[in-house]
């Protein structure tokens, strides 16, 4: 089938791809020039692994292309994807819709036959609602179908996760657009990778309602981690505890720093404002919200206490920038409000991050980043593991110890054992755990 997909970010890039690389023909549409032409090149604007490869071998195959004419790109099209941005409007917490309604507009004005208008971004319920009905001023209700279809993509693991879905969730109240969605993902139904079609409105909702749970558990665990430490509890014992209950599940009970990325602090806050504007509050996520904020600067303040209490005038160095490993996003990462919180009370902050240095830098102009975790740590009172790469899951905590002024070791992803740093000579905090 031929597809267009109307946005070339994160969403938009890797689902092109990986439907090239199922078979259909794929153009991505972006109205900046400049990622066009980088693409063009195989360079990728994002840090997602495997991304690259299967981008150059789709391209190569001609079932891969990438342009900035959107007109062009739709006119024959069975299905255009709206995968734009919808970043937390500034002021309200709502998502910003314009993108998804600008697109709308141009396609409307595009399609030249009966075409399913897919919305792949993160929209709030009653969005398709809308972009039907800007559709409508322009066609005759035979010419279009408009489908929610949301993604659940793992940065880090998003090629691996459109691939092998645990669902695929298509949102269509007309048969014909349910055919043609049916017929996109048949390589995934082949595969048994359960497709679940429900109204428009559900698909929306289910969603946001899925990120919410998610950012649930993570607050929960991080909640229970304080505990933990109040009472002489192991958080990590605790986790696998309650995680091998099977109506429970393991996966999100690690305690951190708070969660972060593109997805769960502005998903749950655009739920926060549906359900506000239905007159039907969701209680549980506003204190979701709130505890996940205060929890990042909190872990600052965790650091100091380490260092007796006082950062002024002491060098610190983070390890690890972006907001989970194996992407190079810092959007809400943990680590821009612990910064913060350092150099509030004085601190110097090193930093270094396989991959999101780049980014942190235009975001984090106080902090100095560094080559090598080494590098950061040299002449260091204390070293806090923010991000758990496997970069740093392996480090040589002697020759660490040796390089830094001090001997304080946060680790707040809780990915060494206390009786192994204790050898190095450094003393160490961890969360949850004695």
């Amino acid at each position: 089938m031929k597809i267009a997909m109307i946005g070339s970010g994160y969403v938009g890039l890797v689902s092109g791809a990986c439907f090239a690389d199922f078979g259909h023909q794929v153009i991505c549409v972006d109205k900046d020039p400049a990622k066009i032409d980088k693409l063009s090149q195989n360079i990728m604007p994002i840090f997602e692994p495997g991304l690259a490869s299967l981008v150059e071998r789709n391209v190569n195959a001609e079932r891969l292309s990438f342009s900035g004419d959107l007109k062009e790109s739709v006119k024959d099209c069975d299905a255009v994807f709206i995968a734009v941005g919808t970043p937390s409007r500034r002021g309200d917490g709502h998502a910003d819709l314009s993108y998804v309604y600008a697109a709308s507009e141009e396609i409307a004005a595009a399609i030249t036959k009966p075409t399913v208008i897919v919305t792949k971004s993160t929209v709030p319920v009653g969005t398709g609602d809308e972009v039907e009905l800007i559709l409508s001023k322009h066609l005759s209700p035979d010419q279009f179908a408009v489908v929610s279809n949301p993604e659940f993509l793992r940065e880090g693991a998003a090629i691996d996760d459109f691939k092998r879905p645990d669902r695929i969730v298509i949102g269509a109240e007309i048969e014909w657009a349910k055919d043609v969605m049916s017929e996109i993902y048949r390589p995934l139904f082949l595969n048994q990778s359960p497709i679940l079609f429900t109204g428009r409105r559900t698909a929306e909702l289910i969603k946001y309602a899925a990120n919410a749970f998610l950012a649930t558990k993570i607050t929960f665990i991080n909640e229970i981690s304080d505990l933990c430490e109040k009472v002489g509890a192991d958080v990590q014992e605790v986790s696998r505890g309650i995680g091998l209950d099977n109506r429970i599940g393991s996966k999100f009970l690690h305690a951190g720093p708070g969660y972060g990325g593109s997805c769960f602090p502005k998903d749950t806050l655009a739920l926060l404002k549906t359900a506000q504007d239905n007159e039907s509050p969701v209680r549980i996520v506003e204190a979701v919200v709130q505890v996940n904020d205060q929890r990042k600067r909190a872990m600052g303040r965790k650091v100091i206490q380490a260092l007796g209490g006082e950062a002024r005038g002491k060098k610190i160095a983070l390890l690890g920038l972006t907001f989970k490993p194996n992407t190079d996003d810092m959007r809400d990462a943990p680590a821009i409000a612990i910064a913060q919180t350092l150099t509030d009370a004085g601190a110097q902050v090193s930093a270094y991050d396989p991959e999101g240095m780049e980014v942190a830098t235009a975001l984090m102009p106080n902090v100095t980043m560094t080559k090598s975790s080494y590098d950061a740590a040299s002449g260091a009172d204390a070293v806090v593991i923010v991000t758990e790469w496997d970069a740093f899951r392996a480090l040589d905590l002697e020759k660490l110890s040796s390089t830094m002024s001090g001997n304080v070791l946060v680790d707040l992803r809780n990915i060494y054992h206390p009786a192994d740093v204790a050898k190095s000579g450094l003393e160490y905090t961890s969360i949850g755990r004695n």
